[in-house]
């Protein structure tokens, strides 16, 4: 059986006692046990976010790593210093990364290996922008995404990778694809993974929906067969609606 999965990537949002204060709430909801509950917080708050849920079954993510192990690569965290701290899940190919700092299918290739060789699970993000769904190519746009960023590895290595498919269109602006066409992406996700693999590796990836997720439409996302939780953003921010979004199994 996949794993259903809701994480909260809060982005270039909180500052310390914001973040200490946001865990605090989380801490005290009561989260449906058979879904796994992960943050990604900010850099500067990952090892004080890490010591705040220890003992909790809230998992602490990165929003981005560096693909290098180490060098002169100035304001950039490698795998190997978040697993120094405790971190052990990445998010990487996230629709702003790749939008406004220019992060390429194959530089989200070599991420992809740095985390793995430091034994890291990774989200891996990707998705069509508004222009490829008007223009019906947001079929290919996926297939040649999750190609090229992560068909070069072997079955076993997909044991340590979440997909999140998010509709760029859908992301921060109130806009949501329907639950039919969340469900008809992440079929064709499946296929695609068949495709190259085979069924039953493809059956066992965890496959999230990211695009203005919210306690009101959670349930019914949740509810279409190949969706398997959800990579949320603003509504991360606030404890009781992330609760909601995790309870709308």
């Amino acid at each position: 059986m996949r794993k259903q999965i809701v994480a909260g990537n809060w982005k270039m949002n909180l500052d310390a006692t914001q973040s200490k204060e946001l865990i605090d709430a989380l801490k005290a909801q009561t989260f449906n046990a058979g879904v796994h509950v992960a943050i990604a917080t900010p850099y500067v708050h990952l090892a004080a976010a890490v010591d705040q849920t220890a003992g909790t079954s809230i998992d602490v993510a990165a929003q981005n790593m560096h693909q290098a192990a180490s060098g002169a690569y100035t304001g950039e965290v490698s795998a190997a210093m978040l697993e120094g701290i405790g971190v052990k899940t990445v998010i990487l190919g996230h629709s702003e990364r790749r939008a406004y700092f220019h992060e390429t299918d194959a530089l989200l290739a070599e991420k992809v290996n740095a985390a793995l060789e430091n034994d890291m699970h990774v989200i891996f993000c990707f998705g069509e922008e508004l222009e490829d769904r008007k223009s019906e190519a947001h079929f290919d746009l996926v297939s040649s995404q999750l190609t090229n960023g992560l068909f070069h590895l072997n079955a076993s290595q997909w044991a340590r990778i979440t997909l999140a498919y998010e509709p760029v269109w859908a992301i921060g602006t109130g806009e949501t694809a329907s639950p039919a066409q969340a469900q008809e992406m992440h079929a064709h996700i499946r296929a695609v993974l068949a495709a190259k693999y085979e069924d039953a590796l493809a059956q066992s990836v965890s496959v999230l929906y990211g695009g203005s997720v919210k306690p009101t439409n959670a349930k019914e996302i949740f509810a279409q067969p190949d969706v398997d939780g959800g990579l949320i953003g603003g509504a991360s921010l606030k404890a009781e609606d992330f609760a909601a979004i995790v309870n709308a199994f």
